[in-house]
């Protein structure tokens, strides 16, 4: 199958081989009926061997494939009543980053995302989904008006960064990431954030700044993409599987760290699979998450958007350097018990 990738060559093949027979079966009439049978056993439990146990760069590939679902099959698969908004009223519309007001469960959202093309012309248009300046001030455009208006915010989160190319840092890429992160810092509304693919550097973390964030279980999450940590330590973009995995940007590697609040399920093979499955799951997720942030007022959900990412990761050396400081004040708070009761019982008076 086209859409295959590398690692999945033996489940193709031994897909291949079913196919086969079932149609040398009907075109001669030979009854395949137990090979068939054992072969299909032999590729579900090829199936569950594989995807039980993928590598990070295995997830790379998948949280990468072009079949993958995209911000718009999310919000249409989720949300009824979707209106699209364009444009940042400043220079342009930004394919890249799509948003607009929806209803989930009946209740008024403003939902924003990156957004990847569905082919080689798609993709042109909406640069591979990543953003210039102008994706970045129009999602902030959108979310000034969510917070003045008491709605919550929900993004899907897919690029493997923000667009690199002089036009972009001439019209002030690094200044439109600021602001965005500045800003949904002191929104007084829910922010859930939702990984669904790559979510790379800053370009992700426009829209990341949220009191919870979930994350697709074959998505990836970085502070700079596999390719561009390879080009750093290796001068060698190809060695991008290697970086994936020495960066613990896998979904479980996240949740441990705290820089994440839940993993969603996604189908056996990945969410390119079944979108109407992955898409339930995601809207449970979001809708339970709402609910517990409803109960919070502005200065609480504020409060707690700081805390989630005051917590996130720690440091080893840091956490011994504690321990032992808290020994020595122990230490020094013995002694100077002893050194008290010392003098106490040299001064206490004599009782007749």
């Amino acid at each position: 199958m086209a859409n295959e990738l590398p690692f999945e060559k033996p489940i193709t093949e031994l897909r291949q081989k079913i196919k086969e027979l079932k149609s040398l079966s009907v075109d001669k009439g030979i009854d395949f009926s137990d090979e068939i049978r054992g072969l299909e056993e032999r590729c579900k439990q090829l199936e569950e061997e594989l995807y039980s146990e993928l590598t990070p760069a295995q997830k790379m590939h998948l949280a990468r494939h072009h079949g993958r679902p995209t911000s718009l099959d999310f919000i249409g698969a989720i949300f009824t009543d979707f209106i699209e908004l364009h444009g940042d009223r400043l220079f342009a519309d930004d394919l890249a980053i799509v948003g607009g007001l929806a209803k989930l469960n009946g209740v008024p959202v403003t939902v924003i995302g990156h957004q990847r093309g569905k082919d080689t012309r798609d993709n042109i248009a909406r640069f591979f989904g990543s953003p210039h300046p102008e994706g970045f001030r129009k999602a902030l455009r959108l979310m000034q008006q969510a917070n003045k208006f008491g709605r919550p915010i929900i993004t899907f989160i897919d690029t493997k960064g923000a667009y690199p190319g002089n036009t972009a840092e001439e019209r002030g890429q690094s200044e439109a990431i600021a602001r965005n992160l500045r800003e949904m810092a002191a929104f007084g509304v829910p922010i859930i954030c939702v990984v669904i693919g790559e979510g790379g550097s800053g370009g992700a973390l426009a829209l990341g700044v949220g009191n919870r964030v979930l994350m697709l279980e074959n998505a990836i999450y970085s502070a700079i993409s596999p390719n561009g940590a390879a080009s750093i330590l290796w001068k060698d973009a190809s060695r991008a599987d290697q970086a994936a995995e020495a960066m613990k940007i896998t979904a479980k590697d996240l949740l441990e760290f705290g820089v994440i609040e839940e993993i969603i399920e996604e189908p056996q093979g990945g969410a390119h699979r079944d979108l109407e499955f992955v898409a339930d799951k995601v809207k449970a997720g979001l809708w339970k998450h709402l609910q517990e942030l409803s109960a919070l007022d502005a200065e609480q959900l504020i409060e707690d958007r700081y805390q989630k990412f005051r917590k996130i990761g720690y440091f080893q050396m840091a956490k011994q350097d504690a321990a032992a400081a808290a020994s020595n004040e122990d230490n020094a708070g013995q002694s100077a018990q002893s050194s008290s009761a010392l003098s106490g019982q040299a001064a206490a008076p004599t009782l007749k």
